[in-house]
């Protein structure tokens, strides 16, 4: 994360299946299809993309978002990787979202 965020790139889709290991056990990270490079480090962005259950609360009020949306959904994962179950779910999208927002895990 620290590479990508460095060179001002902004990943937008953190998950577990975007995270591969290779035969030497290097951990690379993928599919930078919704990636957006940023001019510079203060810079925001505002359009909401990504995959739910990794969605930081910003994204989901529709305010402003950089890096650390990119290091919720890190933390989303690795969550994930240890219960072996996402730590915010609901019956549709709109419960997911006020779990997330609420914090209710």
């Amino acid at each position: 994360m620290k590479h990508v965020h460095d060179r001002k790139i902004l990943h937008r889709d953190i998950k577990c299946q975007n995270v591969f290991l290779t035969k030497q056990g290097i951990i690379k990270l993928g599919d930078f299809g919704i990636a957006r490079v940023l001019r510079h480090t203060n810079e925001v962005s505002r359009s909401m993309v990504g995959t739910p259950y990794y969605l930081s609360p910003e994204i989901i009020e529709g305010r402003p978002y950089s890096f650390k949306s990119d290091i919720w959904s890190l933390g989303v994962m690795l969550y994930e990787m240890c219960a072996l179950k996402p730590p915010f779910e609901g019956m549709n999208m709109h419960f997911l979202a006020m779990h997330i927002v609420r914090g209710k895990f």
